[in-house]
Order: structure tokens, then sequence, then C-alpha cells
């Protein structure tokens, strides 16, 4: 695994209100992107986190899972540095995430998925509304072509699978779970926990982790009134690789000690 720290350049010229000249001292943020030959996509989130967000952000974790050109981001002007992780072969994303949080000396922890729109600043709004016992914070995800959020979610069972499918489905009204596109970790809580279970490859890893935070006496917040877009990319449905890597991390997470605690700290 090689590591290359690109230093952010001088601020770009932006009109600063009252206060903004300790910006730097208020940037409490490590952002943690995982590319899979997805620089395409990253690149104008880069450019949205850098034009609502960037008092926020400390740094942004980027690692290259799969080998790819790096010309789509080259010359980017950022007001924060991108430290570059360069995978020698394909990591699952928890490992990948851990491994970014190894560089993280800030407060808060983002893992963010390189296909999340932002249309403002969520991120100094999340912080601000952090109770002192939350651990995970999110706002809500707005799919395409919908004109409603991401329904919560509940406990995944068989049952429930089946049942999201029904008409008459009523999801939750607090969510059991935070889906892994948009995960701001309070640091001492992932630090807690031991972050993300490598064991999951892929899919099934952000139920379990905030399962666990849930066990550790943590909370997951929720802002409702916060939105981001998510320019869904998904492939469970159409690879059998992803498919199988679905069905086989459901059943770790079946099979694992932290469901059944968590299913019965909920009932």
């Amino acid at each position: 695994m090689s590591i290359t720290a690109f230093p952010a350049p001088d601020p770009v010229p932006s009109p600063l209100a009252p206060g903004d000249a300790t910006a730097a001292a208020t940037r409490g943020i490590t952002v943690s992107i995982v590319s899979h030959g997805q620089l395409a996509l990253i690149r104008p989130l880069l450019d949205q986190l850098d034009h609502w967000s960037w008092r926020s952000i400390d740094k942004v974790v980027l690692t290259i899972n799969i080998p790819e050109p790096d010309d789509v981001i080259a010359g980017l002007r950022l007001r924060f540095p991108i430290e570059r992780i360069d995978n020698p072969a394909p990591r699952g994303f928890g490992a990948n995430h851990n491994a970014a949080f190894g560089r993280c000396a800030t407060p808060w922890f983002l893992v963010l998925n390189p296909d999340i729109r932002l249309d403002g600043d969520v991120l100094a709004a999340l912080v601000d509304r952090a109770g002192p016992d939350g651990g995970l914070l999110t706002p809500r995800i707005m799919e395409p072509g919908k004109t409603a959020p991401e329904p919560h979610r509940a406990i995944i069972s068989p049952v429930e699978i089946l049942a999201r499918k029904r008409p008459a489905y009523v999801p939750p009204a607090v969510p059991a779970w935070i889906p892994g596109l948009f995960m701001l970790f309070r640091s001492a809580a992932y630090r807690r926990i031991d972050g993300f279970d490598e064991r999951f490859f892929m899919y099934g890893e952000d139920f379990d982790i905030c399962a666990r935070l849930r066990l550790a006496g943590w909370h997951l917040q929720v802002a409702e009134d916060l939105r981001v877009r998510h320019e869904a990319q998904r492939a469970s449905h159409s690879s059998r690789d992803h498919l199988a890597w679905h069905v086989t991390s459901l059943l770790k997470v079946w099979m694992s000690g932290a469901f059944w605690r968590y299913r019965r700290l909920a009932q």
C-alpha cells in the first residue's frame, strides 16, 4: 500500500465572512472516499465538498482500490489536502475505511460514497446538532427520481426483507441502522468499537457497525431536514459477484452475536 499526500494549494479566493480567518482551527472532519475505478464520479463530489464544506474538512483520504488513471482529478484546486492511498490489491469496504481512519486525527470521521452529491453544507449542520452520545450522524438520502427520502431501516431479517416490498409496509419512525452511503462517525465511538468488521468484504458492514455502536451505548442521529442526493451506482442486481457478496454478507450478519444482542436490545 503506497501513500501519497497532496497538500492543499493556496486557498482559492472567495468572499469571507467575519470569523472565517479561524476556519483552519475548526476543521474537525476527516473524509474517507474509496474509488473502485470511480474517479470520474469522485471529482464532482470533491468540488462540492470544497464549495460547501471546506471550512469543516481537515483532509480527504482518497483510497484507490483498483488501478485507474488519475488525470480526471489532476489539477484540482481544493482548500483541503488530499491524502491518497494506492492499494496493491483490492480490499473490502471496511478494510479500506479502517485504513483511512488510521490517518484520522480529527474528532469526526466521514465515510462517503463516491456517488453522493451535495447541494449545501450539511457537515457543519450535522456536527452542530450532535448530542453528547451521538456516535453516528447522517442526513436523509434522496434517491434518483424520488420526491421523498429513503425510508428508515428496521433490523434486517428475512421477514423484514420480504415485508418491505409489500405496499402496506410501514417503515420505522427511527432507524435501526444507517446505510453506508454517508456515515459521519464520532471518532471516539469509531475507535471504541474498532471500526468496521473486516470479515465483511462488501455489504452488511453498515448494519453490523450500527448494531455494535448501539450496543456500546452510542446513538444514531438522523437530521430529518438535511438532504443529500445519491446518484445510485448499484451493482447488486446486475452482477453475480455482487449478488453473491450480498447474500453471503446477510448470512454473516444473521450468524453474528452482535445481530442477536441488538435484536434483543431493540425489542
